[in-house]
Protein backbone atom coordinates (compact mmCIF):
# COMPACT_ATOMS: atom_id res chain seq x y z
CA UNK A 1 0.00 0.00 0.00
CA UNK A 2 1.22 3.81 -0.77
CA UNK A 3 2.44 5.66 1.69
CA UNK A 4 2.47 8.64 0.08
CA UNK A 5 0.72 11.59 1.84
CA UNK A 6 -2.34 13.33 -0.01
CA UNK A 7 -1.41 16.98 -0.99
CA UNK A 8 -3.77 19.38 -0.09
CA UNK A 9 -6.29 21.03 -2.38
CA UNK A 10 -6.24 24.38 -0.75
CA UNK A 11 -4.04 25.25 2.34
CA UNK A 12 -3.57 29.03 3.93
CA UNK A 13 0.36 29.10 4.67
CA UNK A 14 1.29 32.44 5.73
CA UNK A 15 -1.76 34.75 3.97
CA UNK A 16 -1.22 32.78 0.91
CA UNK A 17 -3.87 30.26 -0.61
CA UNK A 18 -1.97 27.51 -1.83
CA UNK A 19 -4.16 25.93 -4.72
CA UNK A 20 -2.79 22.52 -6.48
CA UNK A 21 -4.01 21.55 -9.85
CA UNK A 22 -2.70 17.86 -10.47
CA UNK A 23 -0.43 15.99 -9.14
CA UNK A 24 2.03 13.09 -10.16
CA UNK A 25 -0.98 10.78 -10.22
CA UNK A 26 -2.31 10.08 -13.75
CA UNK A 27 0.77 12.17 -15.18
CA UNK A 28 0.36 15.33 -13.54
CA UNK A 29 -3.43 15.36 -15.62
CA UNK A 30 -5.75 18.08 -13.87
CA UNK A 31 -7.73 16.97 -10.79
CA UNK A 32 -10.86 17.64 -10.50
CA UNK A 33 -11.34 16.58 -6.78
CA UNK A 34 -8.87 18.99 -6.37
CA UNK A 35 -10.62 22.04 -8.84
CA UNK A 36 -13.62 21.74 -6.96
CA UNK A 37 -11.71 21.95 -3.82
CA UNK A 38 -10.52 24.79 -4.88
CA UNK A 39 -13.16 26.48 -6.33
CA UNK A 40 -15.03 26.17 -2.88
CA UNK A 41 -12.17 28.10 -1.24
CA UNK A 42 -11.92 31.06 -3.65
CA UNK A 43 -15.83 30.94 -3.25
CA UNK A 44 -15.06 31.59 0.46
CA UNK A 45 -12.23 33.56 0.53
CA UNK A 46 -10.78 33.94 4.16
CA UNK A 47 -10.17 37.58 5.05
CA UNK A 48 -6.32 36.79 5.81
CA UNK A 49 -5.26 35.86 2.39
CA UNK A 50 -3.56 38.20 0.43
CA UNK A 51 -2.38 36.29 -2.29
CA UNK A 52 -3.02 33.29 -4.41
CA UNK A 53 -0.70 30.24 -5.33
CA UNK A 54 -1.23 27.82 -8.23
CA UNK A 55 0.85 24.90 -8.40
CA UNK A 56 1.03 21.47 -9.35
CA UNK A 57 2.59 18.60 -7.03
CA UNK A 58 4.23 16.59 -9.52
CA UNK A 59 6.82 17.67 -12.45
CA UNK A 60 4.11 19.42 -14.02
CA UNK A 61 2.18 22.28 -13.99
CA UNK A 62 -0.69 20.33 -15.57
CA UNK A 63 -0.19 17.72 -18.69
CA UNK A 64 -4.30 19.10 -18.85
CA UNK A 65 -7.22 16.89 -18.89
CA UNK A 66 -7.16 12.92 -18.56
CA UNK A 67 -7.55 11.76 -22.20
CA UNK A 68 -8.09 8.12 -21.04
CA UNK A 69 -10.89 9.10 -18.93
CA UNK A 70 -12.43 11.02 -21.85
CA UNK A 71 -12.24 8.24 -23.78
CA UNK A 72 -13.60 5.94 -21.05
CA UNK A 73 -17.10 8.22 -20.92
CA UNK A 74 -20.23 6.11 -22.07
CA UNK A 75 -21.12 9.77 -23.40
CA UNK A 76 -18.15 11.66 -24.06
CA UNK A 77 -19.78 14.72 -25.27
CA UNK A 78 -21.70 14.92 -21.92
CA UNK A 79 -18.65 13.97 -20.50
CA UNK A 80 -16.20 16.72 -21.17
CA UNK A 81 -19.69 19.19 -20.95
CA UNK A 82 -19.61 18.84 -17.02
CA UNK A 83 -15.53 18.77 -16.46
CA UNK A 84 -15.60 21.85 -18.71
CA UNK A 85 -18.12 23.34 -16.70
CA UNK A 86 -16.46 22.59 -13.35
CA UNK A 87 -13.27 24.09 -14.64
CA UNK A 88 -15.17 27.12 -15.66
CA UNK A 89 -16.50 27.95 -12.71
CA UNK A 90 -12.69 27.53 -11.34
CA UNK A 91 -11.50 30.08 -13.62
CA UNK A 92 -14.47 32.29 -12.66
CA UNK A 93 -13.51 32.11 -9.10
CA UNK A 94 -9.96 33.03 -9.89
CA UNK A 95 -10.57 35.69 -12.06
CA UNK A 96 -12.34 37.57 -9.73
CA UNK A 97 -10.52 37.07 -6.69
CA UNK A 98 -9.80 40.14 -5.67
CA UNK A 99 -6.01 39.84 -4.44
CA UNK A 100 -2.92 38.62 -7.21
CA UNK A 101 -2.72 34.84 -8.43
CA UNK A 102 0.45 33.67 -8.93
CA UNK A 103 1.35 30.62 -11.09
CA UNK A 104 4.19 28.49 -10.27
CA UNK A 105 4.54 26.66 -13.80
CA UNK A 106 7.09 23.87 -13.29
CA UNK A 107 7.24 21.34 -16.21
CA UNK A 108 4.66 21.06 -18.66
CA UNK A 109 1.45 23.27 -18.61
CA UNK A 110 -0.83 21.53 -21.65
CA UNK A 111 -4.18 22.18 -22.52
CA UNK A 112 -5.87 23.31 -19.68
CA UNK A 113 -3.20 23.70 -17.32
CA UNK A 114 -2.30 26.39 -20.36
CA UNK A 115 -5.29 27.87 -19.71
CA UNK A 116 -4.94 28.36 -15.96
CA UNK A 117 -1.11 29.71 -16.60
CA UNK A 118 -3.27 32.61 -18.72
CA UNK A 119 -5.32 33.34 -16.20
CA UNK A 120 -2.89 33.85 -13.60
CA UNK A 121 -1.92 37.69 -13.05
CA UNK A 122 2.25 36.42 -12.42
CA UNK A 123 3.51 33.48 -14.27
CA UNK A 124 6.75 32.20 -13.23
CA UNK A 125 8.71 29.43 -15.15
CA UNK A 126 11.72 28.02 -15.45
CA UNK A 127 14.33 26.76 -18.45
CA UNK A 128 12.60 23.70 -18.97
CA UNK A 129 8.88 25.08 -18.66
CA UNK A 130 6.92 24.41 -22.16
CA UNK A 131 3.29 25.20 -23.05
CA UNK A 132 1.11 23.81 -25.55
CA UNK A 133 -2.60 24.22 -26.26
CA UNK A 134 -2.40 20.58 -26.83
CA UNK A 135 -6.25 20.17 -28.16
CA UNK A 136 -5.69 19.89 -31.92
CA UNK A 137 -3.55 16.72 -31.00
CA UNK A 138 -6.88 14.82 -29.84
CA UNK A 139 -9.19 16.46 -32.36
CA UNK A 140 -11.03 18.88 -29.38
CA UNK A 141 -11.20 22.39 -29.18
CA UNK A 142 -9.69 25.06 -25.71
CA UNK A 143 -12.11 25.11 -22.45
CA UNK A 144 -10.46 27.11 -19.41
CA UNK A 145 -10.97 30.60 -21.37
CA UNK A 146 -7.94 30.02 -23.59
CA UNK A 147 -9.58 31.31 -26.50
CA UNK A 148 -10.07 34.79 -24.42
CA UNK A 149 -7.33 35.11 -22.61
CA UNK A 150 -4.55 34.11 -25.11
CA UNK A 151 -5.82 36.26 -27.82
CA UNK A 152 -5.48 39.48 -25.29
CA UNK A 153 -2.10 37.90 -24.20
CA UNK A 154 -0.27 37.22 -27.27
CA UNK A 155 -2.63 39.13 -29.85
CA UNK A 156 -5.35 37.97 -32.23
CA UNK A 157 -3.04 36.65 -35.50
CA UNK A 158 0.08 34.78 -32.89
CA UNK A 159 -2.79 32.97 -30.63
CA UNK A 160 -4.33 32.10 -33.94
CA UNK A 161 -1.05 30.59 -35.13
CA UNK A 162 -0.84 29.30 -31.27
CA UNK A 163 -3.70 27.48 -31.12
CA UNK A 164 -4.09 26.13 -34.88
CA UNK A 165 -0.64 24.71 -34.61
CA UNK A 166 -0.95 23.28 -31.37
CA UNK A 167 2.60 25.01 -30.97
CA UNK A 168 5.05 24.17 -28.24
CA UNK A 169 5.85 27.11 -26.84
CA UNK A 170 9.13 26.86 -24.82
CA UNK A 171 10.29 29.28 -21.79
CA UNK A 172 11.90 31.86 -23.54
CA UNK A 173 9.38 32.27 -26.53
CA UNK A 174 6.68 31.99 -23.37
CA UNK A 175 8.29 35.07 -21.53
CA UNK A 176 8.62 36.88 -24.80
CA UNK A 177 5.29 36.76 -25.81
CA UNK A 178 3.92 38.01 -21.95
CA UNK A 179 2.49 34.38 -21.09
CA UNK A 180 4.84 34.20 -18.62
CA UNK A 181 6.18 36.69 -16.60
CA UNK A 182 9.50 35.89 -16.24
CA UNK A 183 11.85 32.81 -15.52
CA UNK A 184 14.64 31.69 -12.98
CA UNK A 185 16.13 28.35 -12.00
CA UNK A 186 13.93 25.32 -12.51
CA UNK A 187 14.54 24.08 -9.09
CA UNK A 188 13.85 27.60 -7.84
CA UNK A 189 10.14 28.19 -9.39
CA UNK A 190 7.87 27.25 -6.27
CA UNK A 191 10.56 29.09 -3.91
CA UNK A 192 10.33 32.61 -6.20
CA UNK A 193 6.63 32.08 -7.10
CA UNK A 194 5.55 32.19 -3.22
CA UNK A 195 8.26 34.28 -2.63
CA UNK A 196 6.05 36.54 -4.85
CA UNK A 197 3.07 35.96 -3.66
CA UNK A 198 3.93 36.75 -0.16
CA UNK A 199 5.35 40.05 -0.98
CA UNK A 200 1.59 40.81 -1.89
CA UNK A 201 0.24 39.91 1.44
CA UNK A 202 1.97 42.73 3.58
CA UNK A 203 1.07 45.10 0.64
CA UNK A 204 -1.70 47.87 0.02
CA UNK A 205 -4.31 44.71 -0.84
CA UNK A 206 -7.03 47.90 -1.64
CA UNK A 207 -4.56 48.67 -4.25
CA UNK A 208 -4.35 45.57 -5.95
CA UNK A 209 -8.12 44.79 -6.38
CA UNK A 210 -8.71 48.08 -7.70
CA UNK A 211 -5.90 47.36 -10.45
CA UNK A 212 -7.26 43.99 -10.82
CA UNK A 213 -10.86 45.46 -11.84
CA UNK A 214 -9.06 48.64 -13.83
CA UNK A 215 -7.14 45.96 -15.73
CA UNK A 216 -10.08 43.55 -15.93
CA UNK A 217 -12.27 46.47 -17.68
CA UNK A 218 -9.64 47.92 -20.09
CA UNK A 219 -10.09 45.58 -23.06
CA UNK A 220 -13.85 46.49 -23.42
CA UNK A 221 -13.30 49.76 -22.65
CA UNK A 222 -12.91 52.93 -24.75
CA UNK A 223 -9.95 55.18 -23.58
CA UNK A 224 -12.65 58.19 -22.38
CA UNK A 225 -14.12 55.54 -20.39
CA UNK A 226 -10.96 54.15 -18.69
CA UNK A 227 -9.33 57.82 -18.36
CA UNK A 228 -12.89 58.16 -16.31
CA UNK A 229 -12.71 54.97 -14.46
CA UNK A 230 -9.07 55.84 -13.33
CA UNK A 231 -9.83 59.19 -12.38
CA UNK A 232 -12.76 58.07 -9.97
CA UNK A 233 -10.26 55.55 -8.85
CA UNK A 234 -7.43 56.99 -7.54
CA UNK A 235 -9.90 59.70 -5.81
CA UNK A 236 -11.15 57.14 -3.88
CA UNK A 237 -7.44 55.62 -3.06
CA UNK A 238 -6.96 58.97 -2.01
CA UNK A 239 -9.86 58.92 0.62
CA UNK A 240 -9.56 55.11 1.71
CA UNK A 241 -7.16 54.05 4.57
CA UNK A 242 -5.07 52.78 2.38
CA UNK A 243 -4.05 55.35 0.17
CA UNK A 244 -3.66 57.67 3.22
CA UNK A 245 -1.27 55.51 5.02
CA UNK A 246 0.53 55.27 1.45
CA UNK A 247 0.68 58.72 1.03
CA UNK A 248 1.30 59.87 4.93
CA UNK A 249 4.25 57.18 5.33
CA UNK A 250 5.84 58.32 1.76
CA UNK A 251 5.69 62.16 3.43
CA UNK A 252 7.28 60.45 7.08
CA UNK A 253 9.96 58.97 4.86
CA UNK A 254 8.79 55.51 6.66
CA UNK A 255 7.80 52.11 5.34
CA UNK A 256 3.68 51.81 5.07
CA UNK A 257 1.91 49.63 7.17
CA UNK A 258 -0.84 48.40 5.56
CA UNK A 259 -1.81 45.79 7.85
CA UNK A 260 -5.35 45.46 8.72
CA UNK A 261 -6.16 48.19 6.04
CA UNK A 262 -8.64 48.47 3.31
Amino acid sequence: MSTTEPVPAAQIIDGVLQLTIATAAAGTSMDFDLIDAGTAALRTLDPSVGAILLTGAGANFCAGGNVRNFAAADDRGAYLFDKAAVLHDYVRALVQAPVPVVAAVQGWAAGAGMSLVCAADIAIGGPSTKLRPAYPGIGLTPDGGMSWTLPRIVGLSRAREILLTDAVLDATEAVQLGILSRTVEDDDIRAEALRVAQSFVTGPRATYTAMKKLLAQSPTATLDQQLDAERDGIAAAANNSTGREGVDAFVAKRKPDYRGLS
